[in-house]
């Protein structure tokens, strides 16, 4: 699908974290609208490098390893590779097609990842993660300092020994409001991209409630129901959930827009 000028006069402000950020923004210029860059989240690595070194240590005693996000796999990666290789044996999984493109991208073909869905649900549904499956198997679960419990729950429920490893720290960035609120408040704002439920939050932090008011009224697209709802918490009027990648993001907005 070509979408050259298809997204003439359209202002659209992408929320990610700044590295993450681009390629969306790329793709949304060249589509002929405008990417307002306002990232709502700022990925830093933990504070204790030194604290991959027990898992490291122990690496190879895990069947599987869980990547919750391309965060995880870019700092979870560089955390235990600074003290030892990637043992051959240890099966690597992801819960969404992003995590799974930066495995690939890592060396890893054999990526375990849901085909259809991208959240704890899904994996939860594969059969390798069913209870006669998992049953005894240890698995390391790489994410942020903090984080959904239902895939760690579950397993552990379904007979897993589990482990998580926090990768990276999430905080609220210092972003300047006035940007975005200047174009929304004269009508140039035509929609937000909000990847997650604490980005929102941030969002609420950032600009202030009197911000927010100006915001309400256009259009959010988000990855999840459940980023959804929390929208809706916050009082936004029209959500459009989106599967999770820029391609698909992409074509949302040209169909969105006509």
């Amino acid at each position: 699908m070509t979408t050259n000028g298809l997204l003439a006069g359209k202002l659209i402000a992408v929320t990610r974290p700044v590295h993450q950020a681009e390629t969306l923004c790329r793709a949304i210029e060249e589509a002929g609208g405008e990417a307002l860059r306002f990232p709502l989240l700022e990925i830093v690595p933990i504070a204790d490098s030194a604290a991959f070194a027990p898992i490291a240590a122990r690496l190879s005693s895990f069947d599987f390893a869980f990547f919750v996000s391309p965060n995880a796999v870019e700092h979870g990666l560089a955390g235990l590779r600074h003290f030892r290789a990637w043992p051959p044996n240890l099966r690597v999984a992801a819960v969404g097609q992003g995590s799974a493109r930066a495995l690939k991208a890592n060396g890893f073909d054999n990526v375990l990842v849901p085909t259809e869905g991208f959240d704890s649900e899904a994996v939860l549904a594969l059969p390798e993660f069913a209870p006669d499956a998992i049953r005894g198997h240890a698995v390391l679960i790489m994410r942020g300092e903090s984080g959904r419990e239902l895939l760690g729950e579950t397993l552990m429920a379904r007979g897993a020994h589990v482990e998580y490893l926090a990768c990276y720290q999430r905080r609220c960035p210092d972003t300047d409001p006035s940007p975005l609120l200047k174009r929304a408040a004269h009508g140039e704002l035509d929609a937000l991209s909000i990847t997650s439920s604490e980005a929102s939050d941030y969002l609420v932090k950032i600009v202030g409630e009197k911000g927010l008011g100006c915001l309400l009224p256009i259009p959010v697209f988000v990855p999840h129901p459940r980023v959804a709802e929390h929208c809706r918490r916050h009082g936004f009027k029209q959500i459009v959930t989106v599967p999770s990648g820029d391609d698909v993001l992409l074509q949302a907005f040209v169909a969105f827009f006509g």
